[in-house]
Protein backbone atom coordinates (compact mmCIF):
# COMPACT_ATOMS: atom_id res chain seq x y z
CA UNK A 1 0.00 0.00 0.00
CA UNK A 2 1.30 3.42 -0.88
CA UNK A 3 2.05 5.71 1.99
CA UNK A 4 0.08 8.90 1.61
CA UNK A 5 2.58 11.06 3.39
CA UNK A 6 5.62 9.59 1.62
CA UNK A 7 5.35 12.12 -1.22
CA UNK A 8 5.38 15.00 1.25
CA UNK A 9 8.28 13.58 3.25
CA UNK A 10 10.32 12.86 0.13
CA UNK A 11 9.70 16.38 -1.12
CA UNK A 12 10.84 17.90 2.19
CA UNK A 13 13.97 15.75 2.19
CA UNK A 14 14.81 16.74 -1.40
CA UNK A 15 14.35 20.43 -0.56
CA UNK A 16 16.67 20.10 2.45
CA UNK A 17 19.30 18.36 0.31
CA UNK A 18 18.99 20.97 -2.45
CA UNK A 19 19.42 23.77 0.09
CA UNK A 20 22.41 22.03 1.70
CA UNK A 21 24.07 21.52 -1.70
CA UNK A 22 23.35 25.07 -2.76
CA UNK A 23 21.41 23.80 -5.82
CA UNK A 24 18.60 26.23 -5.28
CA UNK A 25 16.31 23.78 -7.08
CA UNK A 26 12.90 24.01 -5.46
CA UNK A 27 10.33 21.36 -6.26
CA UNK A 28 6.60 22.01 -6.40
CA UNK A 29 4.75 21.43 -3.18
CA UNK A 30 2.38 18.51 -2.86
CA UNK A 31 -1.18 19.83 -2.64
CA UNK A 32 -3.96 18.60 -0.40
CA UNK A 33 -5.79 17.49 -3.55
CA UNK A 34 -2.84 15.32 -4.60
CA UNK A 35 -2.66 13.73 -1.17
CA UNK A 36 -6.40 13.03 -1.16
CA UNK A 37 -6.33 11.60 -4.70
CA UNK A 38 -3.41 9.35 -3.77
CA UNK A 39 -5.40 8.14 -0.74
CA UNK A 40 -8.52 7.55 -2.86
CA UNK A 41 -6.53 5.64 -5.47
CA UNK A 42 -4.93 3.35 -2.88
CA UNK A 43 -8.39 2.54 -1.51
CA UNK A 44 -10.00 1.77 -4.89
CA UNK A 45 -11.81 -1.54 -5.02
CA UNK A 46 -12.80 -1.73 -8.66
CA UNK A 47 -14.46 -4.61 -10.47
CA UNK A 48 -12.72 -6.04 -13.52
CA UNK A 49 -15.08 -3.97 -15.71
CA UNK A 50 -13.41 -0.67 -14.69
CA UNK A 51 -9.80 0.16 -15.48
CA UNK A 52 -7.76 3.26 -14.75
CA UNK A 53 -4.80 4.54 -16.77
CA UNK A 54 -2.34 7.31 -15.95
CA UNK A 55 -0.76 8.69 -19.17
CA UNK A 56 1.61 10.73 -17.00
CA UNK A 57 2.46 8.74 -13.84
CA UNK A 58 3.60 11.95 -12.13
CA UNK A 59 0.16 13.55 -12.60
CA UNK A 60 -2.42 11.84 -10.40
CA UNK A 61 -4.94 14.64 -10.99
CA UNK A 62 -5.53 13.77 -14.66
CA UNK A 63 -6.23 10.21 -15.69
CA UNK A 64 -8.34 7.98 -17.91
CA UNK A 65 -11.02 5.45 -17.00
CA UNK A 66 -12.39 2.67 -19.16
CA UNK A 67 -15.70 0.98 -18.33
CA UNK A 68 -16.68 -2.29 -20.02
CA UNK A 69 -20.17 -3.28 -18.81
CA UNK A 70 -20.63 -7.04 -18.54
CA UNK A 71 -24.43 -6.84 -18.35
CA UNK A 72 -27.29 -4.60 -19.37
CA UNK A 73 -28.01 -2.74 -22.60
CA UNK A 74 -24.43 -1.46 -22.95
CA UNK A 75 -22.81 -4.90 -22.51
CA UNK A 76 -19.97 -5.47 -24.95
CA UNK A 77 -18.95 -1.82 -25.17
CA UNK A 78 -15.88 0.01 -23.94
CA UNK A 79 -16.53 3.55 -22.75
CA UNK A 80 -13.62 5.89 -22.07
CA UNK A 81 -13.63 8.87 -19.74
CA UNK A 82 -11.20 11.59 -18.78
CA UNK A 83 -10.94 12.64 -15.14
CA UNK A 84 -9.60 16.09 -14.35
CA UNK A 85 -9.26 16.97 -10.69
CA UNK A 86 -8.52 20.52 -9.64
CA UNK A 87 -6.70 21.69 -6.53
CA UNK A 88 -10.00 22.26 -4.68
CA UNK A 89 -10.66 18.52 -4.54
CA UNK A 90 -12.32 17.09 -2.45
CA UNK A 91 -14.35 20.27 -1.95
CA UNK A 92 -15.19 20.24 -5.66
CA UNK A 93 -15.97 17.10 -7.67
CA UNK A 94 -13.74 15.84 -10.46
CA UNK A 95 -14.57 16.90 -14.02
CA UNK A 96 -15.54 13.75 -15.91
CA UNK A 97 -16.04 13.59 -19.65
CA UNK A 98 -16.76 10.72 -22.05
CA UNK A 99 -14.28 10.76 -24.93
CA UNK A 100 -16.64 9.04 -27.38
CA UNK A 101 -19.94 10.10 -28.88
CA UNK A 102 -22.45 7.63 -27.43
CA UNK A 103 -26.23 7.27 -27.28
CA UNK A 104 -27.10 7.57 -23.59
CA UNK A 105 -29.70 9.62 -21.71
CA UNK A 106 -27.16 10.76 -19.11
CA UNK A 107 -24.25 11.57 -21.45
CA UNK A 108 -24.69 14.27 -24.07
CA UNK A 109 -23.16 14.31 -27.55
CA UNK A 110 -20.17 16.35 -26.30
CA UNK A 111 -19.38 13.76 -23.61
CA UNK A 112 -20.68 15.67 -20.58
CA UNK A 113 -21.93 13.34 -17.85
CA UNK A 114 -25.06 13.82 -15.78
CA UNK A 115 -24.40 12.07 -12.48
CA UNK A 116 -25.82 13.70 -9.36
CA UNK A 117 -22.67 13.17 -7.28
CA UNK A 118 -20.68 15.11 -9.89
CA UNK A 119 -22.97 18.10 -9.41
CA UNK A 120 -25.34 19.12 -6.63
CA UNK A 121 -24.95 15.98 -4.48
CA UNK A 122 -21.15 16.13 -4.29
CA UNK A 123 -19.76 16.10 -0.76
CA UNK A 124 -16.09 16.06 0.30
CA UNK A 125 -16.63 12.72 2.04
CA UNK A 126 -17.30 11.10 -1.35
CA UNK A 127 -14.30 9.54 -3.02
CA UNK A 128 -13.20 8.50 -6.49
CA UNK A 129 -14.52 4.98 -5.91
CA UNK A 130 -18.04 6.41 -5.48
CA UNK A 131 -17.73 8.31 -8.77
CA UNK A 132 -16.50 5.24 -10.66
CA UNK A 133 -19.25 3.03 -9.26
CA UNK A 134 -21.80 5.74 -10.15
CA UNK A 135 -20.52 5.86 -13.72
CA UNK A 136 -20.72 2.11 -14.03
CA UNK A 137 -24.28 2.19 -12.69
CA UNK A 138 -25.29 4.63 -15.46
CA UNK A 139 -24.55 1.85 -17.96
CA UNK A 140 -26.54 -0.71 -15.99
CA UNK A 141 -29.54 1.55 -15.34
CA UNK A 142 -29.70 4.68 -17.53
CA UNK A 143 -31.73 7.41 -15.81
CA UNK A 144 -34.33 8.93 -18.14
CA UNK A 145 -35.70 11.24 -15.43
CA UNK A 146 -32.50 13.34 -15.22
CA UNK A 147 -31.20 13.47 -18.80
CA UNK A 148 -28.56 15.40 -20.68
CA UNK A 149 -29.56 13.75 -23.96
CA UNK A 150 -33.31 14.41 -23.97
CA UNK A 151 -33.91 12.48 -27.21
CA UNK A 152 -32.38 9.31 -25.76
CA UNK A 153 -34.33 9.81 -22.52
CA UNK A 154 -37.64 10.15 -24.37
CA UNK A 155 -36.78 7.06 -26.42
CA UNK A 156 -36.09 5.11 -23.20
CA UNK A 157 -39.32 6.32 -21.54
CA UNK A 158 -41.59 5.72 -24.52
CA UNK A 159 -40.21 2.54 -26.08
CA UNK A 160 -37.67 0.54 -24.05
CA UNK A 161 -37.25 -2.11 -26.77
CA UNK A 162 -36.67 0.55 -29.42
CA UNK A 163 -34.19 2.26 -27.12
CA UNK A 164 -32.28 -1.04 -26.75
CA UNK A 165 -32.14 -1.40 -30.55
CA UNK A 166 -30.86 2.17 -30.87
CA UNK A 167 -28.20 1.52 -28.22
CA UNK A 168 -26.98 -1.60 -30.06
CA UNK A 169 -26.94 0.23 -33.40
CA UNK A 170 -25.14 3.28 -31.98
CA UNK A 171 -22.56 1.14 -30.17
CA UNK A 172 -21.63 -0.41 -33.53
CA UNK A 173 -21.01 3.05 -35.00
CA UNK A 174 -24.47 3.43 -36.49
CA UNK A 175 -26.75 6.43 -36.64
CA UNK A 176 -29.81 7.23 -34.53
CA UNK A 177 -32.15 10.01 -35.68
CA UNK A 178 -29.54 11.14 -38.20
CA UNK A 179 -26.72 11.39 -35.62
CA UNK A 180 -23.73 9.08 -36.16
CA UNK A 181 -22.08 7.58 -33.07
CA UNK A 182 -18.64 6.14 -32.33
CA UNK A 183 -18.07 2.39 -32.54
CA UNK A 184 -17.45 1.36 -28.93
CA UNK A 185 -17.74 -2.42 -29.31
CA UNK A 186 -14.82 -4.44 -27.95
Amino acid sequence: MLKIWSMKQQQQQEQKEAAANGDGVVKKKVTAAQIRVQKDLTELSLPSTIKTQFPNPDDLLNFLVSIEPDEGMYQGGRFNFTFKINNNFPHEPPKVKCTQKIYHPNIDLEGNVCLNILREDWKPVLNLNAVLVGLQYLFLEPNASDPLNKDAALDLQRNRDGFKRNVRSSMAGGAVAGERFDNVLR
